[in-house]
């Protein structure tokens, strides 16, 4: 861990820890309920809205990475294709392949009822379509999502010369937003809108949250705030001078957000019309708005400087990744070893999250991402020495 580098852009640092945080507490409230002690006014709405973590990872992914893909076409003129796979590879895969076999290897620390295949795992199509009766591991979905638009996302720029791609780069967002309304009006159409009850949830979680094809909102929104910081310099600047405005829009945005998801996905509000067309690009909007604000030099989140949030944010895909096994092994064991009431609980399995994903990060994530950065630093002298 380097919390301490000067490099770091704080802000992001707070939303991957915020992010890491709303999953955690969505698991939990989900699988085994607030303890009464600790469900005081607000962590009963937080928690319930937990599942947008996932989002605000998505925008924050899709900025990091369509800012590294624009660079590379600004800087070598061309998609570095093999650079860019291996060091993706080299940061997703070692951690998730570790906690896969664990997974298949020992079931004691299965949270769910079943697991998918494990060609689905290995091969990413875990939520095409996810089984929803099988849903141990069932968190690896949103990698699934992450994987694809890292496999198309470099494919699509290298199509666009880098001559054209500040002109088309617009229109190619604003393309994929269309494309994922009307995706999802088709399925729910077709596929959600005839059921009812909880047939009728199920369905909408199935086809219209865990598929690739209807969740690239995050992903896209933070490629545009990519975009707009390399290609609108005037824009971005008028933007990020009002840092703590973007921040209290963020707030608003998802605040309705939450109104029309009726608190959670889990409520008959997330099956609607209104939320199918609309409720994804607006919780990717209200995140986009706070990507910005993390962004924007005068405001609260970039100036703030806190450590825990920066240990939080390197160790947030370890704790990502194993953080249901935890939680079902501290509350399978623990109670036989102590007496724990339901609040200690709740704190043990939270401790074991970041413990278990400290453990994770320091074995298994560290190394290879210092063999990424060796790689990395190779490549550039190579090139240097090219050119």
């Amino acid at each position: 861990m380097n919390p301490s580098n000067e490099n770091r852009l704080h802000g992001l640092d707070h939303l991957r820890a915020l992010a890491i945080v709303l999953v955690l507490l969505f698991h939990y409230r989900v699988y085994y309920g607030f303890p009464d002690a600790i469900s005081f006014v607000g962590l009963n709405e937080l928690s319930a809205f937990g599942w947008s973590g996932v989002d605000l990872f998505f925008v924050l992914s899709g900025y990091l990475i369509g800012d590294k893909l624009l660079a590379d076409q600004a800087a070598y003129g061309r998609i570095r294709f093999a650079s860019f796979y291996l060091n993706r590879a080299l940061r997703i895969i070692p951690a998730y392949l570790v906690v896969l076999a664990i997974y298949f290897s020992f079931s004691a620390v299965q949270e769910g009822r079943d697991l998918q295949p494990l060609w689905k795992f290995l091969t990413f199509t875990q939520n095409l379509p996810i089984d929803l009766r099988a849903n141990t591991f069932s968190h690896a979905w949103s990698l699934s999502v992450e994987e694809h638009f890292y496999l198309v996302l470099p494919l699509i720029l290298f199509a666009v010369p880098s001559s054209n791609l500040r002109r088309w780069s617009l229109w190619l967002i604003l393309g994929i937003f269309v494309f994922g309304v009307l995706v999802r009006y088709g399925i729910w159409a077709e596929l959600v809108e005839p059921q009812f009850g909880r047939r009728r949830l199920g369905a909408a979680l199935k086809y219209l949250y865990y598929p690739t094809y209807v969740r690239l909102d995050g992903l896209t929104m933070g490629v545009a705030i990519a975009a707009l910081f390399r290609y609108q310099p005037g824009l971005r600047d008028q933007l990020t001078t009002r840092g703590n405005m973007l921040l209290f829009a963020s707030f608003s945005v998802l605040v309705g957000c939450y109104q029309l998801f009726g608190g959670n996905i889990l409520s008959p509000e997330f099956s609607s019309l209104e939320t199918t067309l609309v409720g994804f690009p607006l919780v990717s909007l209200g995140y986009g708005l706070l990507v910005l604000s993390a962004l924007s030099p005068n405001s609260i989140l970039y100036r703030l400087r806190f450590k825990p949030t920066a240990v939080i944010a390197t160790l947030s895909y370890s704790v990502y990744l194993v953080h249901k096994m935890t939680n079902h092994w501290v509350r399978s064991n623990l109670p036989d070893l102590v007496v724990l009431s339901d609040t200690s609980l709740f704190l043990a399995c939270l401790v074991a999250a970041f413990v278990g994903g400290g453990i994770m990060y320091i074995v298994v994530e560290k190394p290879f991402l210092a063999l990424r950065a060796r790689l990395r630093e190779r490549s550039e002298r190579r090139f240097s020495e090219a050119t």
